[in-house]
């Protein structure tokens, strides 16, 4: 198959992949399709399958290129990849509260690039469940900020329905600065990292930035994911 064919079998279950995705997990070593004599690659039916599992693996379990080219790796010399010893909750589970709806509250953020969907705050409120006040609460304290024509992306919802579903423990939005902060320290350090990849002239600088920047956010969630269950079990004693 050509890499156009490939990409249209892949776009149905991966829509935000494209022809540079593609090209640059070539260069990553994770798919080597075959050339024809003139050059133009060449994919067989198991480098779909392996790309696939690749973009699955980002996509499912947040997990950096370099975990997966080691199982990938690890496949080819006869073993079968195994699962990924973080996986990433796709659902906050309501801990003990009736009001919070188990399974309804996504948690885990989503790293592909492109939303266009652009929300009202009469939207915000209807999707969220919540009320105005509390929506203020969440602006005054920097955990929603709508965009400058005033309109709120969909990951604001699911902040918006996170911290709701926190309150039931008695936390407040002003209790919850501290996240804000650190996820600015975070996105700062991240910026400071791949703006020179943006900054480069070539075709493919663009597609190495965003895998970049899915990549290096992975890894901040899941060693923040680590710190947090460690300091879990120091208060829990386990």
């Amino acid at each position: 198959m050509s890499i156009g064919a490939v990409l249209a079998q892949l776009r149905g279950e991966f829509p935000d992949v494209t022809i540079s995705k593609i090209r640059f997990l070539e260069s990553e070593g994770l798919v080597q399709p075959g050339r024809t004599p003139s050059g133009y690659r060449q994919f067989a039916a198991a480098d779909v399958e392996r790309l696939r599992f690749v973009l699955s693996a980002q996509r499912d379990h947040y997990l950096p290129l370099k975990v997966i080219k080691e199982q990938l790796d690890a496949a080819d010399a006869g073993a079968e990849p195994v699962a990924p010893a973080v996986k990433l909750p796709r659902k906050l589970v309501a801990l003990g509260t009736q009001s919070a709806q188990r399974g309804d509250l996504p948690c885990a953020a989503d790293f592909d690039q492109g939303r266009s969907a652009r929300l009202t705050q009469e939207d915000l409120l209807a999707e969220a469940g919540v009320d105005a006040a509390l929506l203020a609460e969440l602006q005054q304290y920097g955990l929603v900020r709508p965009g400058p024509a005033g309109f709120y992306d969909p990951d604001a919802v699911l902040v918006a329905k996170t911290v709701k579903a926190m309150t039931e423990f008695g936390i407040e939005p002003r209790h919850l600065r501290a996240f804000r902060a650190s996820a600015d320290r975070e996105v700062g350090l991240l910026e400071q990292i791949v703006t020179p990849v943006y900054r480069h002239r070539d075709a493919d600088a663009k597609a190495r930035g965003d895998e970049m920047v899915r990549e290096l956010a992975a890894l901040s969630v899941t060693l923040h994911t680590l710190l947090v269950k460690a300091g879990i079990r120091g208060v829990t004693g386990a």
